[in-house]
């Protein structure tokens, strides 16, 4: 047997948060299920790192594969029309997503055998991350589905004789996409990074204040539009499968883009080329943003509604970022302290954690805290 050394990284991922992947396929005589969980969130649930060296081996994931297998579907519910489906493990084994290594639990589920209702209720990980969210697709006779558990929402219902509604699936991809962009810390220091200049114009080695909204405005539109274009082609290229780079570069290119851009504020390299900066990078983060997407490997008729919500929701988080951030860089700008203060020395602070960063992403090593 093929034997796979996992390396697992206790420090949080700066691109995402806890997830799950959860699926239910019809096989024409019973329910499959496949559900994939972050070996670093298992190792906070059930402990995996028996020797804590801080790697966890296949002989480790093994031989705590039966804790897995009940200390999960303890907390997973599945039923039709009203009745509970008998759940039971089908065996463990390992992927690669885009954030690290996933023990995948194969389960059955055991349900009548003509069911019209299937309700799901997942309550697993929620006790030690309120921030968890379960990404979930269903594969059924009527077609293909997809929604996402939250401790706000840990139960739904899918009609299996019809269609079902769109709108439903539209807005749990709208609030994954402002969830996924808001816990993306290097994503947001991206773009503050190309914000912290917006109210200020160079002037030979000095900064100098913009003239007046208008002239502000402009700039910021100019930069954020052409950001959002560029990740936004990324993003749909990758999750269709046009685009693939390996994730470890794809990260360790986003933290260097911060570093960048950061660098950028202190040194001035392009004054009047920012656009083309954001546009650029923005093709990079476009393929991270993928990464919640296409580890739900959603069938391909599931995959264009997923795509527009989560991309909405992305913008929607973005837009609020901006509306928040705007008027106090803003204001700020108006001080005198403000080019030292908060663009130089703010800008230096951002270069420090981006090398961390891009070391960690680079190396394969944790550096800061989980």
């Amino acid at each position: 047997m093929f034997l796979v050394l996992i390396s697992a990284s206790f420090a949080a991922s700066a691109h995402k948060a806890s997830d799950a992947y959860l699926s239910l396929t019809w096989n024409g005589e019973r329910w499959v299920g496949r559900w994939d969980m972050a070996l670093r969130d298992l190792q906070e649930a059930v402990g995996l790192d028996q020797d804590d060296d801080g790697r966890i081996t296949w002989r480790e994931l093994r031989e705590r594969g039966d804790a897995v297998a009940a200390h999960a579907l303890s907390r997973l519910d599945i039923s039709g029309d009203g009745r509970a489906c008998r759940l039971g493990s089908e065996g463990l084994r390992v992927d690669e997503h885009s954030d690290g290594g996933y023990a995948v639990l194969d389960f059955r589920a055991d349900c009548p055998a003509t069911v019209r209702q299937l309700m799901v209720d997942y309550r697993w990980f929620f006790e030690f991350d309120a921030r968890h969210r379960g990404l979930f697709s269903l594969v059924g006779p009527s077609g293909a589905r997809s929604a996402v558990f939250s401790p706000e929402q840990p139960t739904q219902t899918f009609e299996l004789a019809g269609k079902g509604g769109v709108w439903p699936e539209l807005a749990a991809f709208v609030q994954e996409g402002m969830t996924h962009i808001w816990a993306g810390y290097d994503h947001l220091l991206f773009l503050l990074s190309l914000l912290l200049p917006a109210a200020l114009a160079r002037d030979g080695l000095t900064w100098r204040r913009k003239a007046n909204l208008a002239e502000i405005g402009t700039d910021v539109l100019a930069v954020v539009t052409a950001f959002t274009l560029a990740h936004s082609l990324t993003l749909a290229l990758t999750v269709w499968q046009y685009l693939a780079l390996p994730s470890r570069w794809v990260e360790a290119a986003i933290a260097a883009s911060v570093a960048v851009a950061a660098l950028n504020n202190i040194y001035a390299w392009f004054t009047e080329r920012r656009v083309w900066l954001a546009f650029g990078f923005g093709l990079i983060h476009g393929m991270g943003i993928a990464g919640v997407l296409l580890d739900l490997a959603l069938p391909k008729s599931g995959q264009a509604l997923a795509l527009l919500g989560f991309n909405l929701g992305v913008e929607l988080g973005q837009l609020a970022i901006i509306a928040v951030a705007l008027p106090l860089i803003y204001w700020g700008s108006r001080q005198r302290y403000y080019p030292v203060w908060v663009l130089k020395y703010g800008s230096t602070g951002i270069v420090g954690l981006a090398l961390i960063w891009l070391v960690e992403r680079g190396l394969d090593v944790a550096i800061l805290p989980s």
